[in-house]
């Protein structure tokens, strides 16, 4: 039985990028690198957009507020990539 409480250990504290990757830290020490074409939005925002984050939902969430994303500690820790397949219009 799978449960839908979060953990402790899955707060995020960190969130960065490098060249082809969002990395994000975890309260417990984990840090987990995804494929940044995973996400289109970030993929094709500016650097500066990118840097603009906002943990969310007591550190279970990312919010980027110039860009209306937000990802999930839970999504992440799973594999999901976005829904989204392009990035939305200017």
């Amino acid at each position: 039985m799978s449960s839908s409480t979060p953990k402790a250990s899955d707060r995020i504290v960190d969130v960065r990028f490098d060249e082809d990757r969002l990395v994000v830290d975890f309260v417990d020490g984990r840090t987990l690198a995804v494929p940044l074409a995973w996400f289109p939005v970030l993929l094709h925002a500016t650097p500066e957009a990118r840097a603009k984050w906002e943990l969310s939902a007591a550190g279970y969430g990312i919010h980027w507020p110039l860009l209306d994303e937000d990802l999930s500690a839970a999504g992440l820790l799973q594999g999901l990539p976005s829904v989204q397949r392009r990035p939305l219009a200017a």
